[in-house]
C-alpha cells in the first residue's frame, strides 16, 4: 500500500512540476509601440516586418517571432532601427536540379514548422521578447499582406 501511495504522489509531484515549467502566458501589455505590422513576399521566402513607434533598449529585447507555424529570430534594420524583420523560408527547397552537386548546394534549406506554444490565425503572431532577464510572449494582430 505504501508503494501504491508513493507510486500516486510522485507522479502528481511530476505532473506539477512539469506542467509549471511549461506554462506560457501571454503578456497583455505590449513591451512596445508598434506601427501597422506587415508581411511581404520575398525571394527567399516570407518577411514579417513589425515597425515599432517607441520601445524601451534599456529594458526590453526583441528575439523571435512565432508566425504560420514557423520560428525565426528577430533581426533590427541596419538603417532604420525602428524595424525588425523576421524571414521565413517557403521555399520547396529544390530550385537547382543539377549533375554537378556544387550547383545543387545554391538551394535553400526549408525552413522547419515549430512546434507553437499558442494557438493562432493567419493574422496573428507570437513575439517573443526578454524584459528584466525574463523571456516573455505579446500576441501581435491584424497582420496584413503588403505588395
Amino acid at each position: 500500500m505504501k508503494k501504491l501511495l508513493f507510486l500516486f504522489s510522485s507522479i502528481f509531484a511530476l505532473t506539477l512540476i512539469t506542467g509549471c515549467g511549461s506554462n506560457k502566458e501571454l503578456q497583455e501589455r505590449a513591451p512596445a509601440q508598434f506601427q501597422d505590422i506587415y508581411y511581404a513576399q520575398g525571394e527567399n521566402g516570407l518577411d514579417l516586418h513589425i515597425p515599432v513607434a517607441v520601445i524601451q533598449d534599456n529594458r526590453v529585447s526583441m528575439d523571435s517571432v512565432y508566425f504560420r507555424g514557423m520560428k525565426s529570430p528577430l533581426i533590427q534594420d541596419k538603417e532604420q532601427s525602428n524595424l525588425f524583420t523576421a524571414n521565413f523560408s517557403t521555399a520547396d527547397g529544390m530550385d537547382v536540379m543539377s549533375s554537378d552537386p556544387a550547383e545543387e548546394n545554391k538551394n535553400r534549406v526549408p525552413q522547419k514548422t515549430e512546434e507553437m506554444p499558442f494557438e493562432l490565425e493567419d493574422d496573428e503572431a507570437i513575439l517573443v521578447f526578454s524584459q528584466n532577464d525574463k523571456t516573455k510572449y505579446y500576441k501581435l494582430t491584424g497582420i496584413e499582406a503588403q505588395n
